[in-house]
């Protein structure tokens, strides 16, 4: 039956994704919103929109009920789950279709099947597919290591732990448990042996209901964060011919096994020795689902649809063209920890990206960006950190990773810190382009992607990636940035309203002998830039710390600055909060500083103060005056969809804990105080970071 109105019960980039699929088809979309996500980019694009009061996702897009409730009176016929939240609940598919509405998605039996990591491997093991063994935790030995702790329900890292010494298996099995309880209402969880060097292989599935599957290729997801996927592609580089066709073999026989009905994805791990074993199955779209579709030329979301209104596939799929490379652009800081960033988004652009988000017969190359947000918006603590991928497709693998590469370094991302820099420096390290892939590929190679703390006076990652120009002079690309945005705030300063703005600086007055002074602090490194400069008579630009830098021109967002020779030029933006420069191949924050700044005021000794806005969530059940060692976990505080320990930094006696399980926090906000036991300091005197990360995502299995 034809279906006319679609309910999308999703937010951010998927829904986008599902309104423009339904747009392209002629059929309404609805979205749904929390009260945070109510000026969101999917609440504007929409045919129409359903409030779902408060922020949470548990009391707005986990709520079957609310969902089923906006379809009926927005007048919906059928529901698209996207993917995360309820997108793999069998309750809520069969809630859906209870209500007399179409379900776009498989069979709700197909997702029960599958809902569960242990009864989808039985499954498959009696359909011959191969699995890896879940041992009895009690009865493991030494001999079993390493070992994967894994939460049976949902996905996405919760509950999921590596364990190299067996006398910490109990405990990781006890945190786990806790994490799955909270995460998704199910404790249940199991161990499997840790696979080394092994690569995660997926293979796209399209089935309808007359029997015809279709097996789109597979997909590498190997470059993982905490067994979070952070670049994808297709096909899987350097994967053997036999075990390509083992793994696609092995993914229709899953599909056929269960009965399924429309996108899933087989999800594998291919062991170092080239064996694969599967893991799950994804009853609904992925993340990643972009670069299939661009090698593809297919609109899957389309295809979704299609499906549940009854249509037939064609006997075989198209065949795949050329290679696709698809990178997640979040707001979080890689080297802190991937501590999520939440904050005003005040520009997003990816140069040269295609309008189009399928591959038009013919095209071979080009570049795609499906975001969640736009500039203008905030990123709310309340969902997970993501803001865009972007994906690039080419004839070849080198000529896409490219591509995505030169595209992801030329963006202008003015707002929260992001992972930009490592992504580009990933998709450029030697051992990528050699295809040397495995889930521990971000680990192994961790300083060279900044993702390990600099070796004190060493130059940063990205200082050491700078151009020779910019080493040549004596000033660091940093600092010369810094230098652009006190010439453009100058040029802004002296320019009289609706006047414009002069191309140098020549008409400035300026007293030799008083030099401007403007400070900056780079943003997140905190280092501090103190700028000083004057004209001379003859307009040449004399700065103080920057030999070899010359200025050819000075407006209030563009600065042209000759570095040791060479010409760059520099876009400054200005925004309350942030300074942000971008330059070709290079970009920073800044935040302006006073020129005489006030006194700081001291924190109390060891206090322990939250690293972003988030939620407490559990505590360790400590109370003032109770001993606690050196790393001791004190309380978890969950922000964007990921839960981060905060720890005693040093050894001693707990004299405050303000936390509650369920209360909300702001930055800098003091959470414990810790007294250091003077007998086991180091005598260093230093304030140690009390705060890492475990866990990612709350609400279904990605993004």
């Amino acid at each position: 039956m034809p279906i006319g109105t679609v309910l999308v019960a999703n937010r951010g980039e998927i829904a986008r994704r599902v309104v423009r699929s339904c747009r392209a088809l002629g059929v309404a979309a609805v979205a749904v919103h929390s009260d945070a996500d109510a000026g969101a980019a999917h609440v504007r694009e929409a045919d129409a929109a359903v409030r779902l009061p408060g922020e949470a996702a548990a009391d707005t897009y986990l709520r079957a009920d609310l969902l089923v409730a906006a379809a009926r009176a927005a007048g919906a016929d059928a529901v698209h789950p996207g993917y995360g939240f309820l997108s793999e609940s069998a309750d809520f598919a069969r809630a859906v279709e209870v209500a007399g509405l179409t379900w776009i998605g498989p069979p709700p039996r197909a997702v029960a099947a599958m809902g569960s990591k242990t009864r989808a491997k039985e499954l498959m093991a009696a359909a011959g597919v191969p699995v890896l063994a879940a041992p009895d935790p009690a009865a493991v030995t030494a001999a079993d290591l390493p070992l994967l702790v894994k939460a049976a329900a949902g996905g996405g890292g919760r509950g999921m732990r590596v364990v190299r010494d067996l006398a910490a298996l109990p405990a990781e099995l006890a945190a786990a448990r806790a994490e799955a309880t909270a995460a998704f209402g199910d404790g249940e969880v199991f161990v499997e042996p840790y696979a080394e060097g092994a690569r995660h292989v997926e293979v796209q599935l399209l089935a309808d209901a007359h029997g015809t599957v279709w097996v789109l290729g597979e997909r590498d997801c190997s470059l993982q964060r905490r067994h979070q996927k952070v670049i994808e592609e297709t096909p899987a580089p350097g994967l053997p011919p036999e075990v390509r066709t083992a793994l696609h073999e092995a993914a229709a026989r899953a599909a056929a096994s269960i009965g399924y009905r429309g996108a899933g994805t087989a999800e594998f791990l291919v062991a170092a020795d080239g064996r694969p074993y599967f893991l799950e199955m994804n009853t609904r779209l992925q993340v990643e689902h972009p670069v299939t579709e661009c090698v593809t030329g297919l609109d899957l979301v389309a295809w979704q649809i299609r499906i549940a209104e009854g249509a037939a596939l064609p006997p075989d799929p198209p065949a795949p063209r050329g290679h696709a490379v698809e990178a997640r652009l979040c707001a979080e800081d890689p080297a802190r920890g991937w501590q999520p960033q939440p904050g005003a988004l005040h520009l997003l652009d990816i140069p040269g990206v295609d309008a189009e988000f399928t591959v038009p017969p013919g095209r071979e190359a080009g570049l795609r960006l499906d975001s969640g947000v736009t500039g203008g918006e905030r990123i709310s603590v309340h969902y997970d950190p993501m803001l865009a991928k972007v994906v690039a497709w080419a004839p070849t693998r080198a000529e896409a990773v490219r591509r995505l590469a030169y595209a992801l370094e030329r963006a202008r991302l003015h707002g929260p810190v992001t992972n930009r820099d490592l992504l580009v420096r990933a998709l450029r390290h030697p051992a990528f382009a050699a295809a040397r892939l495995d889930t521990g590929f971000l680990d192994r190679y961790a300083a060279d992607l900044g993702l390990a703390p600099a070796v004190p006076g060493s130059p940063s990652p990205a200082d050491a990636a700078s151009s020779p120009v910019d080493a040549a002079s004596s000033a660091g690309p940093g600092r010369v940035a810094a230098l652009a945005a006190a010439l453009a705030d100058a040029a802004r300063r002296t320019t009289a309203p609706g006047a414009p703005v002069p191309a140098t600086l020549g008409g400035w007055r300026n007293v030799p002998s008083q030099p401007q002074v403007k400070r900056y602090r780079a943003e997140p490194d905190g280092e501090t830039y103190e700028v000083r400069y004057r004209l001379e008579r003859d307009g040449a630009l004399a700065a103080e710390g920057f030999a070899g830098v010359r200025l050819v021109e000075a407006g209030a967002d563009r600065v042209v600055l000759e570095v040791a020779g060479v010409r760059r030029a520099y876009e400054v933006a200005d925004y309350p909060d942030r300074t942000f420069v971008d330059w070709p191949g290079g970009s920073a924050a800044f935040t302006v500083l006073p020129r005489f700044p006030a006194p700081e005021r001291e924190a109390a000794p060891g206090s322990l103060r939250a690293p972003m806005p988030g939620t407490v969530v559990r505590t360790a059940g400590l109370a003032p005056g109770d001993r606690v060692t050196a790393g001791r976990p004190l309380l978890w505080l969950e922000a964007m969809k990921m839960e981060h320990v905060i720890a005693a930094p040093v050894a001693g006696t707990l004299l405050e804990l303000t936390a509650e399980v369920g209360r909300q926090v702001e930055r800098g906000a003091v959470l414990a105080v810790v007294k250091e036991d003077v007998a086991a300091s180091d005598g260093a005197g230093e304030e140690r970071a009390g705060e890492e990360h475990t866990g990612d995502e709350r609400e279904g299995k990605e993004p």
